[in-house]
């Protein structure tokens, strides 16, 4: 089996001459047959959006690369056996011990990973807006009061009011981070910035902030012997973690939350299980559609957090889904790889 078979997107080794060395199964079936052997550019022509090459002589001379080793996510076109391909490109130089290049390694995120039917602008800005009018109306309140009536209030009054005022705007921070990564999302262009990752860290921290907006937050964290750190963006996965507690918080029930962590097979498995009401047959299989609210008569928000979380899990190769028992409660499941790209490189 190839070192590469077991990531998702498809993976090219190439040469310094950018001649194609190793590539992995779901290469072979992107480029439709066997490239090993043959120059890149004569297998699909890589181009950026615009037209140009990606590697018109081949990979960018050495002296350019002293202090590079990642390639950045970028928009790719291939021309392959089934027409143009809309891919994103990254990877990591390869220099040998002398430090000189002598190849790289290329991730090509096939299309068919995932797509998704094109935002509806006019609603995203009316429900973001909606989010944000909250916050901000607080904010301004806070700071009115604390401008025009400083000597009359009191040290602990002041002490609240800029607690508040701070975690109020935390939530416009995480909400513009939400447009912005709807917008990478759509387009494939989020980047990950991937680290060792202690996800029983994330998950206290976690707790402790949803407590602030949840006072009644009774969660419970068990954390398997065998777990291992993870490599992943650990910014990403706070919100995924933060978006499951809440939503379990909102919609199931603050008390009796349980956030587990254990190994699978290749991944680490994280599961945020409530006791809540749980969710009806007919809508389980719509919560991770963009904009489903599925109890109107309950806070709402978004609608978009759990396709948010969803697709920030699919960008680092692992999965999101969801199990319910009415009247017992759900549990959101997600995975991440236990697959780290410089280990398995250095393993040849």
């Amino acid at each position: 089996m190839n070192r590469f078979d077991e990531l998702p997107d498809a993976v090219l080794q190439l040469d310094a001459g950018a001649v194609i060395v190793e590539a992995n199964a779901v290469a072979h079936r992107l480029l439709g047959g066997d490239p090993l052997g043959r120059a890149i550019n004569d297998v699909c022509a890589p181009r950026t959006p615009d037209g140009h090459p990606l590697c018109p002589r081949g990979l960018p001379a050495a002296s350019r690369l002293r202090s590079v080793t990642r390639i950045v996510d970028q928009p790719v076109v291939l021309h392959t056996p089934a027409g143009e391909v809309a891919v994103q490109a990254a990877g990591s130089y390869l220099r040998d011990d002398d430090g000189l290049l002598r190849g790289a390694v290329l991730s090509l995120r096939s299309p068919g990973r995932r797509s998704h039917p094109a935002a509806n602008p006019i609603e995203i800005v009316s429900t973001v807006s909606h989010e944000l009018r909250s916050p901000l109306t607080s904010v301004k309140g806070y700071t009115s009061l604390l401008l025009n009536r400083w000597d009359r209030l009191k040290d602990e009054q002041k002490k609240m009011m800029l607690e508040q005022v701070n975690h109020d705007a935390d939530r416009v921070t995480r909400l513009i981070t939400e447009l912005l990564d709807i917008s990478r999302l759509e387009l494939g262009r989020l980047v990950l910035r991937r680290q060792l990752v202690d996800v029983r860290d994330v998950a206290a921290l976690v707790v402790e902030k949803v407590a602030m907006d949840q006072p009644a937050l009774d969660a419970t964290i068990v954390v398997a012997d065998d777990v291992t750190k993870v490599y992943a963006d650990p910014d990403k996965v706070e919100q995924v973690l933060t978006n499951l507690v809440e939503n379990a918080c909102k919609y199931g029930s603050p008390t009796g939350l349980c956030i587990a962590v254990e190994l699978g097979d290749g991944c680490l498995v994280v599961s945020v299980a409530d006791q809540g009401e749980g969710i009806s047959a007919a809508d389980l299989p719509q919560v991770f559609r963009k904009f489903f609210r599925r109890d109107l008569s309950k806070p709402t928000g978004t609608g978009l957090g759990l396709w948010i979380s969803r697709g920030l899990v699919e960008a680092h190769g692992g999965r999101l889904t969801a199990t319910s028992t009415e009247g017992v409660g759900t549990t959101f499941t997600f995975t991440l790889p236990l697959v780290d790209l410089d280990e398995l490189l250095s393993r040849g």
